[in-house]
């Protein structure tokens, strides 16, 4: 198809120009020009200004790949909604407004603020180099530089301090505190009568009629769903890694190369006197280290055998003191650099010189080495030769990825050319618009099977284009074999609808005996028959008892006692509550002061709340619906695709 393209281009250029003039005649170039103003278009103002649409497509797509850098596993579809672009452009908007409130009442922090803030909040501790300058290399991973990024920190802190001091100053005195949970932590008693629907299916007795008139009223629930035969074929790294040809020379150069990751590590067994001496120390107190250091390394040269009795005596060491100085087995970077250059040099039995560390002056004495051999290349073999494969693979897949796919676009009656050119395994499976429990790879994915049900591909049968279904893995499919979704006939299903009716019926026996009994207990001042012994119902005490019995029970009238009402509770039937008597809350051993500091966070994010509305008022906040309404059709459109 491309080199008919290339051989034939006069022609193509002028069938395009064709396509083209034609749109200018009947649409105009201001129609174009109206296309590519489109990101101008204000979707929101703040203050006067303006927030763009293309502001706000740009601020969405920040926010999505924020989330999937933080949850890799998240559905895409979940980012690119409706609900959550509103969302982005309220974030935008809040963002403008604070900004705008920061600016008017001089709340920019100064520099010497902000460097304080970044050395000792622990949030940007990620960010900091060991001497408290900023990682310049994991600013440019996230597209910042350093002066972004002491931008982007002053805004947050000028925004923080619009609505922090509100949201900290919230007064929550004890009394308020006990009035508001008083009602919320209130405690009632309860006795339950339960109607099980299973105890009124010997009751039931769907008649044909019923089962008929149930079926017809619900057909769309009987319905065989759509599904499709599909042959498919995946390009990954582990397909083209097994046709590759490995040498013996290419396994033995990557085993000469990669030494490091086939040895086991050195470690040294060492002990050691130290003569503490601070950095902060005077020269002549250091001086003064150094020469007692430098006496015991003699009396150590005179009498190795004495070096764990003078290290029990003379070591500034806690930890090793008590131990003759003993430090056990150690690695490369376990200690401080000069400790460990000294030591590596050294072999096992030798005494070092004085060495000095930010710690003091060490005398060291090296007991022994274990480690640091290499693995025999063939006891590592099979390891390489994967590692070697998986290399080469990585190296091969963007062209493979390539021929992938123009043949299965090229050549779309048939799977079998790209197989034959990649040598790909073609397989087989039966599969559903959505992802099967269980599924994995391509069949697990949402974009592959979205194109196998295309329109193209369920009337055609034609290759499906090549889908990226994760990293370095492509696939495509052909379908073979198509059902469209479908009624089934009540004579196929019968027992399914019969069983449907008959839970149907059972819920409404149970209902109905369930409101006679609240009638009947309303009537009676004192309980008769088999209600449960009392149970405390509360927000804090619920023992297991379903959320909608909690619900009623709280809500009901309990001015008047005893209290009777009854809950539906759908196909786990009908509960009578008989409600005796209400009790005051529980105070904690503590007091009410663990709830004081929630009720002032509950009460100061209220007030925060209520002063952005005022400032949105203050400020003139606009949001355009025209424009909120075209993002919404464009998700809706996006996803009807």
């Amino acid at each position: 198809m491309f080199e008919f393209v290339r051989t034939h281009i006069r022609w193509t250029l002028g069938f395009i120009l064709l396509l083209i003039i034609p749109s200018f005649v009947f649409f105009g170039i201001d129609g174009y020009s109206r296309v590519n103003e489109s990101g101008n278009a204000a979707v929101a103002k703040v203050d006067g200004q303006s927030i763009t649409r293309a502001e706000w497509d740009m601020a969405h797509q920040r926010n999505v790949e924020r989330i999937r850098r933080q949850q890799p596993q998240i559905d895409a579809k979940t980012l690119d909604t409706a609900e959550a672009k509103r969302e982005t452009l309220d974030g935008l908007v809040r963002q403008r407004l604070l900004l705008a409130a920061a600016r008017d009442l001089h709340l920019a922090p100064s520099d010497a603020r902000l460097q304080r803030i970044f050395i000792s909040d622990p949030q940007y501790a990620g960010l900091r180099n060991p001497d408290g300058s900023v990682n310049r290399e994991l600013l440019a991973a996230q597209g910042l530089n350093s002066e972004l990024f002491a931008q982007q920190l002053r805004q947050d802190l000028a925004m923080q301090q619009v609505v922090g001091g509100i949201a900290s100053s919230a007064l929550a005195p004890m009394s308020s505190v006990s009035a508001a949970l008083d009602p919320f932590l209130q405690r009632r008693e309860v006795q339950l009568q339960r109607f099980d629907p299973a105890a009124f299916f010997v009751k039931a007795n769907p008649s044909d009629a019923e089962i008929e008139a149930f079926y017809k009223v619900n057909e769309e629930s009987f319905r065989a769903p759509e599904q499709a035969s599909i042959e498919y074929v995946v390009l990954d790294l582990e397909t083209l890694g097994k046709g590759l040809v490995v040498t013996e020379d290419s396994l033995r150069t990557y085993f000469k190369e990669n030494a490091s990751r086939y040895s086991v590590a050195e470690e040294r067994r060492a002990s050691h006197i130290l003569i503490k001496a601070d950095k902060g120390l005077s020269a002549a107190e250091r001086k003064k280290a150094q020469a007692r250091a430098e006496e015991l390394l003699q009396q150590v040269r005179k009498n190795p055998a004495a070096f764990a009795e003078l290290a029990r005596k003379n070591s500034d060491d806690p930890g090793s003191a008590a131990k003759g100085g003993d430090l056990d087995f150690f690695g490369r970077g376990a200690m401080v650099a000069p400790f460990e250059q000294a030591t590596f040099a050294m072999k096992a039995g030798e005494i070092s010189n004085v060495v000095e560390s930010d710690f003091g002056y060490h005398i060291i004495a090296l007991v022994a080495v274990r480690g640091g051999q290499v693995q025999a290349f063939e006891s590592v073999r099979a390891e390489i030769e994967a590692a070697v494969r998986k290399a080469e693979a990585q190296k091969a897949y963007a062209s493979a990825a390539e021929q992938f796919t123009n043949t299965v676009y090229e050549q779309a009656d048939s799977l079998q050319p790209v197989v034959d050119k990649l040598k790909l395994e073609k397989r087989t499976a039966t599969v559903q618009r959505s992802p099967s429990p269980g599924a994995t790879g391509a069949l697990a994915s949402d974009k592959f099977l979205g194109a196998v049900f295309g329109n193209e591909s369920v009337k055609n049968k034609r290759n499906i284009d090549a889908v990226e279904i994760g990293s370095s893995q492509m696939a495509s499919a052909r379908i073979v074999g198509y059902a469209a979704s479908r009624s089934l006939p009540l004579a196929e299903v019968k027992d399914r609808v019969r069983d449907r009716v008959l839970v149907q019926q059972a819920q409404a026996l149970a209902r109905r005996d369930g409101v006679a009994r609240v009638a009947e207990l309303q009537k009676m001042a004192d309980a008769g028959g088999p209600l449960s012994p009392p149970l405390i119902i509360g927000r804090g005490q619920v023992q297991g008892v379903p959320q909608p019995i909690i619900d009623a029970t709280l809500r009901a009238d309990a001015s008047k006692l005893p209290a009777v009402v009854g809950v539906d509770l759908g196909v786990a039937g009908y509960v009578v509550l008989r409600i005796t008597r209400v009790l005051p809350r529980e105070t904690p051993e503590g007091g009410d002061a663990p709830w004081q500091s929630q009720y002032a966070q509950v009460w100061g994010a209220a007030e925060s709340q209520a002063y952005e509305a005022a400032l949105k008022r203050r400020y003139k906040v606009e949001i355009k619906p025209a424009a909120v309404l075209l993002a919404a059709d464009e998700t809706a459109s996006a996803e009807g695709r």
